[in-house]
């Protein structure tokens, strides 16, 4: 049972970010190749060039995007889908959002509670924490976690009102911690094992009702004085049930976007919660909400919130509700081809060689944070970033210009069908940036025959190919977007 002390500072979400990847799969789409499982609805695919960690650089950006000047003093990474092992993979999303060296980037992998472990201690502690939780979620062909899980990320700014502008004040929480053996996956395991269903649903509903009867306690509300509640976990039977048994208003139950995300794992409750903010940002009602999050992983977790002023004048640039309408089908087949379950006749190129890791800490702010030069004298901005003026000079006369965020115009493509990669044809594209520089830059979420001169396209963190088990992440982009053009084009 927690209930915040901070010296009468108030805490909270200081601003939030989801990110659902562009891909989706059709769950009928799955039996006819599979022979069983599938379903109705969709769910959430990342792309051949995505793992976690871009997942979560993404659901950052946008986080950061909302929250103008924010400037978190440790990142806090969840996952139970690592790209690496032995390794912070949090230094990664740490460089790509180029935040300062005396920033610390920790991990917590493993499990979906390491995510609302991580936002519960940033709630109970102090300075500003950005808490980011991603995963990416598959099983055996055909079965009921291939078909119900989703791949995403969320991520929370945590801090004071001296930080910013709170927009959900944090009320309070509750956990409850319990041994059992419901779902496990041992290290080298490729698929999850689950006991009998109402085995686990009878130990989440214990833990969970007893977490939420704490934290309403710790708080001093009552359960009809909550107006969103959220509940999230793995074991879809237990989520429901709990939903039921929480004893809030009609319609005061979030949609836990099961029917058309999936369930994201560790991302969820954040996309959750982003869900819910988004339904209230920038409207008359959206201050003095009582927003209550359950998360249902090895017990309970609850959190407690009341949004603020701050959130009626918020406007979210990508809202969870246009990404979920947003996105474009992806066969079965391809999704099995690109998870590496199908095993398809790989580009009769050579793959490509391991990264240097002393050229990528050279070129660090390049390569994770697309930082450019620009030209004192002329204006001119290179990219890759020139050491001295073309026109001669010094390394004085060059500025650094970050770039991730900018957007540009494709001036000229080819479709390149021999090059190495694990999901031909690849499209390379000269691109011109608004405000100066160009990039010959791969393209990616999109089909090759859409890509057509002119079209916008904004940065995005992918990771560009592994060899001898390195990563090799950079920067591609992608198409400018909005949730109707992407309804027209699927249409």
């Amino acid at each position: 049972m927690t209930t915040p002390n901070h010296g009468g500072a108030v805490r909270g979400i200081l601003g939030y970010g989801a990110y659902l990847p562009y891909r989706r799969l059709d769950r009928k789409g799955i039996a006819p190749v599979a022979g069983t499982g599938g379903g109705r609805g969709t769910r959430t695919v990342a792309s051949f060039d995505e793992d976690t960690t871009t997942l979560g650089v993404e659901a950052a950006r946008n986080a950061l995007r909302d929250t103008p000047g924010a400037a978190p003093r440790s990142l806090l990474f969840a996952t139970v889908a690592p790209a690496y092992a032995d390794r912070t993979n949090a230094t990664a999303i740490h460089a790509a959002l180029r935040l300062d060296g005396g920033v610390p980037a920790i991990d917590a992998t493993g499990s979906v509670r390491s995510a609302a472990g991580l936002l519960r201690l940033a709630l109970d502690g102090s300075g500003s924490a950005l808490v980011i939780g991603a995963d990416i979620r598959g099983g055996l062909p055909g079965s009921a976690d291939e078909a119900a899980g989703g791949d995403g990320a969320s991520a929370l700014l945590v801090g004071s009102d001296a930080d910013g502008p709170v927009l959900a004040e944090y009320l309070g929480g509750a956990s409850a911690t319990a041994e059992f053996v419901d779902r496990w996956r041992t290290p080298g395991d490729t698929r999850s094992k689950l006991w009998e269903d109402k085995f686990g649903e009878n130990q989440y509903l214990a833990a969970g009702r007893r977490a939420w009867t704490d934290a309403l306690k710790a708080t001093g509300l009552t359960a009809d004085q909550v107006d969103h509640a959220a509940v999230a976990g793995l074991h879809a039977r237990a989520v429901a049930g709990l939903g039921r048994k929480l004893g809030v208003r009609e319609g005061v139950l979030a949609d836990d976007l099961a029917a058309t995300v999936g369930t994201t794992g560790a991302a969820h409750p954040g996309v959750l919660l982003a869900s819910v903010l988004d339904s209230l940002a920038g409207t008359d009602a959206a201050a003095g909400k009582v927003v209550a999050v359950v998360v249902l992983s090895d017990g309970a977790e609850v959190f407690l919130f009341r949004t603020t002023e701050a959130l009626a004048a918020h406007a979210p640039s990508r809202p969870v509700a246009a990404q979920v309408a947003g996105g474009a089908p992806i066969a079965y087949g391809k999704f099995l081809a690109w998870r590496g379950t199908l095993q398809v006749e790989p580009p009769r190129r050579p793959e490509p060689a391991r990264t240097s890791s002393s050229a990528a800490v050279r070129s660090l702010d390049w390569k994770f944070g697309f930082v450019g030069s620009q030209d004192r004298s002329s204006g001119a901005v290179h990219l890759p970033p020139a050491r001295v003026s073309m026109r001669g000079g010094t390394v004085d006369d060059m500025d650094a210009i970050p770039m991730a965020d900018s957007v540009g115009t494709v001036k000229t493509f080819t479709i390149d069908r021999m090059a190495y990669s694990p999901s031909p044809p690849v499209v390379f594209a000269v691109v011109d940036f608004d405000g100066g520089g160009r990039l010959p830059i791969e393209l990616t979420d999109m089909d090759a025959d859409q890509v057509k001169i002119g079209d916008r396209v904004e940065l995005t963190f992918r990771r560009i190919g592994t060899a001898d088990g390195i990563h090799n992440y950079f920067w591609k982009a992608r198409p400018v977007r909005t949730a109707s053009s992407e309804s027209a084009q699927e249409a």
